[in-house]
């Protein structure tokens, strides 16, 4: 059976490419500073020696638009292009060329429709920046299969968030049962609070401090209860206007298991919003 060897759950802001390749004047005064959080947090997936990476994330509107809009799906080809024209143009990303893990998608798509989940598919999805960006920080020479999936946290009527968790603890038990001895990483990527368009968008940190310290505290700690118990699709309206993001975090904790402390948690208060990256070893490293 394959192993499950990180789970790694992070913010994909996608300035940060831009940002960690400027020279000179054109280097924002921030940028050492997180490129260095950055290149710590990469090393837990090094460490970690995958084979594959389950890339969780959301499109921005860009492929998934209110004509057709799943509310989880999984990419099932064998190469992925990305990123969209609109993030070329005002975060600098590059054009990228994934290669697709296809058998590890035609697991998870048969066993997940049989555990209960109504997954959609796409044999020509596009990749944005929800997923290319935890590749270019996490690893940035792209030499790895990837299975993506695709959430819904845009387009009402959204899933509850119990939903993602158990999604996420269906994806964990998914990965453990596939009939392979390849080692796997889940990489997820949402948001804390978060205001996009809205009067809180640009201050010194996210829009909601205090939801922001009890987000990381939940997820750190695995306290699936306590956040369950707090979070629902009417709360996520009050840290920020795109806090509904915060439900892909949700989904990791499930891959991690209630009640399961991170083995790495760091933070950083980025202008608008707060950066956050986790990452968990099950059974430990080896």
């Amino acid at each position: 059976m394959a192993e499950l060897v990180a789970v790694i759950a992070s913010t994909h802001h996608p300035f940060y490419y831009r940002a960690s390749t400027a020279t000179g004047a054109d280097r924002p005064p921030f940028a050492d500073e997180w490129v260095r959080k950055i290149e710590a947090f990469r090393e837990t997936l090094t460490r970690a020696r995958p084979d594959v990476l389950v890339m969780v994330g959301s499109d921005h509107f860009h492929q998934l638009w209110l004509d057709n809009m799943p509310q989880f799906l999984v990419g099932k080809a064998p190469f992925y292009d990305a990123n969209f024209y609109n993030e070329e143009r005002e975060f600098g990303l590059p054009k990228m060329f994934l290669k697709g893990q296809e058998d590890l998608s035609a697991y998870v798509l048969r066993e997940g429709l049989d555990a209960g989940f109504d997954l959609a598919f796409s044999n020509e999805l596009r990749i944005d920046h929800s997923i290319t960006c935890p590749i270019i920080t996490l690893r940035p020479q792209n030499d790895l299969p990837i299975v993506p999936i695709y959430t819904n946290i845009f387009a009402p009527p959204l899933p509850q968030p119990k939903r993602f968790v158990q999604l996420g603890q269906t994806i964990r038990q998914l990965i453990e049962s596939w009939p392979s001895d390849k080692r796997v990483a889940v990489i997820g990527t949402g948001h804390l609070s978060l205001e996009l368009g809205g009067p809180r968008q640009f201050g010194p940190h996210g829009p909601d401090p205090e939801f922001d310290r009890k987000a990381v505290d939940w997820i750190s700690g695995g306290d699936l209860e306590k956040c369950l118990g707090e979070v629902t699709l009417e709360s996520l309206h009050l840290p920020g206007n795109a806090t509904h993001g915060f439900m892909d975090f949700m989904l990791m904790m499930g891959v991690a298991g209630e009640g399961e402390r991170a083995d790495y948690t760091d933070t950083y208060d980025l202008f608008h919003t707060m950066e956050a990256y986790f990452t968990w070893y099950p059974g430990g490293l080896r």
